[in-house]
């Protein structure tokens, strides 16, 4: 997919924004709490990866009840699904580490339910944390220390907009990894699960197309992405000595070579 459809969304928000006064939540969560915070009076578009109603963004998904809606992928019920799918992959490693970004609203939900995920498995999770590049640098050395033998990505717009570090650092330290996007394994990274960005876009957009037309936000149900995918890049588990279980590759989505 690359980047463009993510460069037409981001500069639709922008030309939306300087015409019409609303303005975008897309991957952007602590700037959404602020201003809904502040009862701004401008239609927000959110497409994020938490759960708004956990995160205080509207009332229910159903009927937002303010001046925010969109599309929502909550990663947080998807994290279980992930170590599931890593475990296929290296069934091995006793010690899994997590790695969130404290700053998002649903990090402590996802890190309890793959706690709950590992000890189902009979594996250890150790929960890292990190919202600057240098924390995540940080805790790739804690991840070595530990020994954990591999990674569950953490779904956050900031881990998103790093990943050309993170994937560095998962090859540099030879950590199987999952994300939760595909612009990752596009990038070099292992694999990913989760929602298709390219159907999130498409929604984001039939939602802005609607509010320049005068349609109110809190009338505008909140969208969940159901279309999830699975990619994995073939030449990162070759680079970490890795096979790939027949099983896992038949019921990957997408497979880049």
């Amino acid at each position: 997919m690359g980047a463009g459809p993510e460069r037409s969304i981001a500069s639709l928000g922008g030309r939306c924004g300087s015409s019409s006064g609303d303005r975008d939540c897309d991957r952007r969560p602590p700037a959404c709490i602020r201003r809904q915070n502040g009862n701004l009076n401008h239609p927000d578009r959110l497409r994020v990866g938490i759960d708004p109603v956990q995160a205080g963004f509207v009332a229910s998904l159903a009927r937002p009840g303010s001046n925010i809606t969109g599309v929502a992928l909550i990663s947080a019920d998807l994290a279980a699904k992930r170590l599931e799918l890593l475990h296929e992959l290296v069934p091995t490693a006793p010690l899994v580490a997590l790695l969130v970004n404290p700053t998002n609203a649903v990090s402590d939900s996802m890190a309890r339910n793959l706690e709950d995920a590992t000890r189902s498995i009979g594996l250890q999770l150790s929960v890292l944390r990190a919202s600057s590049a240098s924390e995540i640098e940080t805790a790739f050395g804690t991840m070595v220390e530990l020994r954990a033998g591999a990674l569950v990505l953490g779904g956050d717009p900031f881990f998103t907009n790093q990943r050309t570090q993170i994937i560095a650092l998962a090859a540099r330290h030879a950590v199987p990894a999952i994300y939760g996007v595909r612009l990752f394994p596009a990038a070099g990274g292992l694999m990913s699960y989760g929602g298709d960005l390219v159907d999130s876009f498409r929604r984001a957009g039939v939602y802005t197309g609607k509010i320049l037309k005068g349609a109110n936000p809190a009338d505008l149900p909140v969208q969940q992405i159901v279309k999830i995918e699975r990619v994995i890049n073939l030449n990162t588990p070759k680079a970490l000595g890795l096979t790939i279980p027949p099983l896992l590759l038949s019921r990957v989505d997408e497979v880049i070579e």
